[in-house]
């Protein structure tokens, strides 16, 4: 199962990691001074990206 999981870093600010269900970190946020912003941060992901789309903008020789 996918997850959010929500931290302090070595500063003190929150951030959030998200998971894979083998547990590996897929990507993580910046940091939050309020704990409230990282939440909102999450749910922001989770109510606005369902149809996000991939840019790419390397070059077809890049690849």
């Amino acid at each position: 199962m996918y997850k959010f999981e929500v931290y302090k870093d070595k500063a003190g600010e929150f951030r959030f990691r998200f998971k894979a269900s083998n547990g590996e970190t897929m990507f993580g946020s910046e940091g939050y001074k309020a704990k409230a912003s990282a939440l909102n941060a999450i749910e922001s992901i989770k109510k606005n990206s369902p149809g996000a789309v991939v840019d790419d903008t390397t070059k077809a020789a890049d690849a």
